[in-house]
């Protein structure tokens, strides 16, 4: 089945479909300013991208990493929008929607990721694996085929948890972004059980982007685009929105050419060996002026060139690849099938063996564990007294002073804990939403480190 622009760019509201738009504020307008306003991403702002709790303010954190890969996310829009437009697949004024909805995406594409970056991701999930392998505390009243939610710790299904659910809990569809953005956002369009379920080998399916207590809000989104749906029942998933590839693309252009400028920044690569890696990318600049140039302006100079020749690969790649891309058939990434695939490697591999592995960052990233897992065993013991009231918040509350003082000094939200399940998805709520350093605070009051 061939997907239709006119549905996937569908401006209907989550929860809301007839909600009608002003034409002076566009649908794609409507959410990425909903996004920008929300606590959840201004909290990105003390979260870590590479280099965790840093004091130099030009390394990049979460949320100066989500609005550039908004900014490279519009430009790649609006290119493919143009040639489609040319090429009479898609209807005059269309490209300014699919530039905005990609930009929205890609503004929104990190707003569930926890602090201390992916290794964060990592400490948590830990956490609740060693919570299922004893089987005590909440971990006994979830059911098996959920474990993986939690085992296996997803930033792209708590990023979906908060715009569909939590951020403006008290209405129906939390954010209510339009179907459009919801789509191009999805990553992984399968719940954890879908994944285990499928043999498929899919691009989509490498990871799992909603959990199973939103699978409902999802499922209203994606067939409201008309994504082509595979499976049945809980384990049915669905193929990629096309706009998918492009905040895909954004994100691994962003974060590939700007880590390793950040890595020269703290010290971890010296610029020669960037400035070699980022002419891998654009040859060498035919600027006479550039033998004169500092170092650092030449990185600088070469990463915005790097940025612009990576946007180009990815619009061609997207249109070489548009009819597999439209049936759901498009099994890779943009940037590995695209000019640029080589480069890209070499970047990636460069992290991998030097970026990802400094001294520095190590030892945060253990320090991060550290403090997720002190947090998360504190709270779990809340939990388990509240489960005791059985869910009884009032009762609660009256019974039990330490907890209800500390649920006052953290601001902990109760709302919709009626069980085990419900519970373990609250306290992953406070753990990723915490920012580095106040998931530090935390971890001190709770342990009597804290000097105020």
């Amino acid at each position: 089945m061939v997907m239709e622009w006119d549905r996937l760019l569908n401006a209907g509201c989550l929860c809301r479909p007839e909600y009608e738009h002003k034409a002076e504020r566009p649908f794609y307008q409507q959410d990425y300013d909903r996004i920008l306003f929300s606590e959840p991403f201004r909290r990105l702002a003390q979260k870590t991208q590479v280099h965790p709790l840093y004091d130099n303010d030009h390394v990049h954190h979460r949320m100066i990493h989500s609005m550039e890969t908004s900014s490279v996310g519009r430009s790649l829009g609006m290119e493919v929008g143009q040639r489609l437009v040319d090429l009479g697949r898609l209807r005059e004024g269309q490209q300014y929607q699919m530039a905005g909805v990609v930009q929205a995406a890609c503004l929104v594409h990190d707003i569930g990721n926890p602090p201390f970056g992916h290794s964060g991701e990592e400490s948590i999930g830990e956490w609740f694996s060693k919570q299922f392998q004893s089987g005590t505390g909440l971990a006994g009243g979830i059911p098996t085929e959920h474990r993986a939610e939690f085992a296996a710790f997803e930033g792209n299904a708590q990023g979906f948890r908060i715009v569909s659910r939590l951020e403006h809990a008290q209405r129906a569809g939390g954010m209510r972004l339009s179907y459009a953005t919801i789509g191009a956002f999805a990553k992984y369009p399968c719940t954890a059980e879908a994944k285990a379920a499928s043999t498929e080998s899919y691009v989509g399916l490498k990871k799992f982007g909603v959990f199973h207590g939103e699978q409902a809000l999802f499922a209203e989104a994606v067939e409201a685009l008309g994504l082509p749906q595979e499976g049945t029942g809980d384990t049915r998933w669905w193929r990629r929105h096309p706009l998918a590839f492009l905040v895909e693309a954004s994100d691994d252009i962003c974060y590939r050419i700007l880590d390793i400028e950040d890595a020269a920044t703290v010290g971890d690569l010296d610029r020669d060996t960037v400035t070699d890696l980022l002419e891998q990318i654009t040859g060498k600049p035919n600027d006479p002026g550039a033998s004169e140039m500092s170092v650092k302006d030449r990185v600088g100079m070469l990463r915005a060139i790097a940025i612009g020749s990576s946007i180009q690969a990815a619009v061609e790649a997207f249109m070489e690849n548009y009819d597999a891309i439209m049936l759901g058939e498009f099994n890779d990434g943009l940037m590995e099938v695209s000019a640029k695939a080589d480069a890209f490697k070499q970047l990636k591999d460069l992290s991998n063996a030097r970026i990802f592995v400094a001294r520095r960052k190590t030892e945060l990233e253990v320090l991060g564990r550290q403090v997720l897992h002190n947090v998360l065993d504190h709270f779990h013991d809340l939990f388990v007294d509240l489960r005791a009231c059985n869910w009884d918040q009032a009762r609660f509350l009256q019974e039990h002073g330490y907890w209800a003082k500390l649920i006052r000094a953290v601001d902990l939200d109760l709302r919709g804990v009626v069980d085990d399940y419900s519970a373990a998805h609250a306290l992953g709520d406070f753990a990723s939403g915490m920012t580095d350093r106040y998931a530090v605070h935390v971890r001190d009051m709770i342990t009597g480190a804290h000097r105020g």
